[in-house]
């Protein structure tokens, strides 16, 4: 396998749906208030890519570096795991993905802002720091927030808050508080995506030290946190269209749901963690698909 080959390995491409569903879903929001612009949609798009693969990156590194990947681990196989890259080239792909990220970034911020905007054009550059900061520390270094238990709640804040709230904002230049009831449905699916992935991974985790919250409170116990997280996002979502008097034919986007349930049942009787790793692409597509079509019936 040649390098280019093992950093697009690297990337992890089947998590990037996932990642862009909080833009879309923002942008769907946006729309049924009357506001779209194609070149903040694009730019937010490739911001969002940019910063989840720096933070696929970073697991890759952040793993490899403390071994974590190789305890048993029953997902894919990562490229420092297989020798594929060695650290510094690593180290060096992050960097390069920093610069790119921040580069789309800033042109994304003056795009929606300009130079009328100056107080949010900070305000969203530092939001880029932190996101870029929050990518890396997930698995970097000795205080990693992903290796105590504190994953969920910035994938919560980050893939949820930050990306449906952040995208719609750059749109519409103000906020109100319904937004947050989509935006808090993402958050959990993403959350309940990550819990699967530590469902998956909990004896190797735990063997490495990694103090997932699946670790902290036990398998039984994650999954009944899985069944409250993802039926709260449905009630969420289910709410905001209640209070924006969705017209009838636009409840379709909640058909993405269907599959969701169908994994909740799986989940339950599931007895090997290695069978749920197919779940995750599952549920990561079925956010997506939620998100265009939330999209999609702002247009009809």
């Amino acid at each position: 396998m040649t390098k280019t080959k093992a950093f697009v390995e690297a990337a992890r491409l089947r998590t990037l749906p996932l990642s862009v569903a909080g833009i879309i879903t923002g942008t769907g929001v946006a729309v049924a208030r009357g506001y779209f612009d194609w070149k903040i949609c694009v730019l937010a798009l490739l911001t969002t890519v940019g910063f989840q693969v720096l933070s696929n990156f970073a697991n890759d590194y952040g793993d490899g570096v403390k071994g974590t990947d190789n305890k048993d681990r029953i997902g894919p196989q990562r490229a420092l795991q297989s020798g594929l890259l060695t650290p510094g080239e690593m180290k060096r792909g992050m960097l390069i993905t920093v610069i790119i990220t921040l580069l789309v970034a800033m042109a994304l911020i003056y795009t929606a802002f300009g130079r009328e905007h100056f107080a949010y054009s900070v305000l969203f550059f530092i939001l880029g720091i932190a996101s870029i900061a929050a990518a890396i520390k997930y698995t970097v270094g000795r205080s990693a927030y992903g290796y105590n238990g504190l994953g969920d709640l910035f994938v919560f804040l980050f893939f949820g808050l930050l990306s449906v709230a952040g995208s719609y904002f750059l749109y519409v230049k103000h906020i109100d508080w319904t937004v947050f009831l989509p935006a808090s449905s993402i958050g959990l699916l993403s959350v309940g995506v990550l819990n699967l992935n530590n469902m998956r991974d909990e004896k190797s985790d735990a063997a490495s030290g990694k103090n997932t919250l699946v670790v902290k409170i036990g398998g039984k116990a994650a999954k009944k946190y899985h069944y409250v997280v993802l039926i709260l996002s449905l009630v969420l979502f289910l709410l905001f269209a209640l209070l924006q008097s969705f017209y009838i034919y636009q409840y379709v986007f909640l058909l993405a749901f269907v599959p969701v349930l169908l994994h909740l049942r799986t989940v339950k009787g599931n007895r090997v963690p290695e069978t749920l790793d197919p779940e995750l692409k599952k549920l990561a597509l079925s956010t997506f698909l939620l998100s265009l079509l939330f999209l999609a019936v702002q247009f009809i």
